[in-house]
């Protein structure tokens, strides 16, 4: 008898944990992050609903953001910025901020800033930045495999999730570049540690930013 209960145990243990992995699985499937260059603004969707939107800062027009359709393929927390010989340690000057995540498109990501004034403006070398408080939440909220939708000009998609832009953040008309020949930043990332959901103090290199 007492067997018998721990293979029903054993059981539904296995199956709850099945369920979970199942709901875990779903949710990530069903996670969109839309990013409008020109209102400046993400959004993040789960099952077809907004669940929250950030005021970003992104490319400037010498160095436009990517428009297309990407994946988050790494999360870094706490990186170090290294570029032509200097380093900087996690901390108040790092110029990522406190996280990074790594988009698809070779040596583009979301990332913090030591320029919190950048925030609502086209201000990077292509990347999206986030303010402190809003990075370090929405990092908590996405995985690694989410999709990221940049999208260049305002159209019926972002109209929905942002408004319909009677007052535009900027003129958009210097970033609907659809290509982007130069790579500002590159992320190194251990190969043991490309699939982790987390990998702390790891070296980002960066092109200014």
């Amino acid at each position: 008898m007492t067997g018998l209960k721990l293979s029903r145990l054993g059981l539904a243990a296995s199956m709850a944990l099945l369920l979970a992995i199942q709901a875990f699985g779903q949710n990530a499937a069903n996670r969109l992050i839309v990013v409008s260059l020109e209102d400046r603004k993400l959004a993040l969707v789960e099952d077809g609903q907004v669940k929250k939107v950030y005021t970003v800062a992104v490319g400037k027009p010498s160095t436009p953001s990517p428009v297309g359709t990407f994946t988050i393929e790494r999360r870094v927390a706490n990186p170090t910025y290294r570029h032509d010989g200097k380093t900087i340690l996690p901390g108040p000057g790092n110029p990522v901020g406190t996280r990074w995540m790594g988009l698809s498109k070779h040596g583009y990501g979301i990332h913090g800033t030591n320029e919190p004034k950048s925030i609502g403006k086209a201000a990077s070398h292509g990347c999206i930045r986030m303010s402190r408080a809003d990075l370090e939440e929405f990092y908590g909220l996405v995985a690694v495999g989410d999709t990221v939708e940049l999208v260049g000009q305002r159209n019926d998609e972002t109209a929905q999730l942002f408004g319909d832009g009677q007052n535009p953040a900027a003129p958009a008309a210097a970033q609907p570049v659809q290509t982007v020949t130069s790579v500002p930043a590159q992320v190194q990332i251990p190969s043991e540690d490309r699939t982790s959901p987390a990998v702390s103090a790891v070296a980002v290199l960066l092109a200014l930013r």
